[in-house]
């Protein structure tokens, strides 16, 4: 997760500045809010120029690593619960806990969560995430449990990481994993960062705060279009589109600058 964190952002910057130099697209200048789901969110502040580049891929790279030696290795474990809404997940996974850890993690799109925690816990979640009905429950090949109470030690390295480097405000607000609403101090957007170490990525609520606030278009620049799927889900009446090949970030640039 060292080498992958800092190579994710490093691809959403390379569209990034294709889309600046050959079709003068900004952030500043196209776009309401920046989100970005987990390490995303770092590349959603380099693009807004709240860090350098070269600082955004140290901290990653600082945070992949720490994350990874939060726990030992098969300790901990994530699981993906489709079909029930968020709170039935918080459920399930507090009845999992029995004195170990097990949160709800990833809050991605109504009826899909991810818990995170001990390896037992989370396999027990799996089980009573079953028998209160979901859709299907699995495991998830991860490296470690993310986004869980398990990860403080990570957070402790982060905050002593994000102490160190300069931040500036964002071009346009954050809307910020931890609280689902938009962020442009550069303190707070700060203590955000280190809170979701150990936090649930509240995307569905992020991207829910959005539509609320007349955003009705979603542009997911990098390597995937999973968040592109979530969004069209969430929003079938807002334009959703990824930047997964030249044609799309073609189709993109094309689509801002109308």
């Amino acid at each position: 997760t060292q080498n992958a964190q800092p190579a994710l952002m490093a691809v959403s910057m390379a569209v990034m500045a294709v889309l600046e130099q050959d079709f003068s697209i900004t952030v500043a200048g196209k776009t309401d809010y920046v989100a970005g789901h987990s390490l995303g969110e770092y590349s959603a502040l380099a693009a807004a120029g709240t860090f350098s580049i070269a600082d955004t891929a140290r901290l990653l790279r600082i945070r992949g690593e720490a994350m990874q030696a939060a726990t030992p290795v098969g300790t901990g474990a994530m699981a993906a619960l489709l079909g029930l809404d968020f709170e039935a997940a918080m459920k399930v996974a507090e009845e999992a806990a029995q004195g170990d850890v097990c949160q709800a993690a990833n809050d991605n799109a109504p009826g899909q969560v991810v818990v995170s925690g001990s390896k037992a816990a989370v396999e027990r979640a799996v089980d009573i995430a079953k028998a209160h009905g979901a859709r299907r429950a699995m495991l998830l090949p991860v490296s470690a449990p993310f986004h869980c109470a398990l990860m403080q030690p990570a957070a402790d390295v982060m905050a002593a990481a994000l102490a160190d480097v300069d931040m500036s405000a964002p071009a346009v607000p954050l809307v910020a994993n931890v609280v689902a609403s938009a962020v442009s101090d550069a303190g707070q957007i700060r203590d955000n960062l280190v809170a979701q170490v150990t936090g649930t990525v509240r995307w569905r609520e992020s991207v829910a705060w959005m539509i609320d606030n007349g955003v009705t278009g979603f542009v997911e620049v990098g390597a995937g279009k999973v968040l592109t799927g979530m969004a069209k889900r969430m929003a079938p009446d807002a334009t959703c589109m990824a930047t997964m090949s030249v044609a799309d970030i073609e189709a993109v640039a094309q689509h801002l600058n109308t």
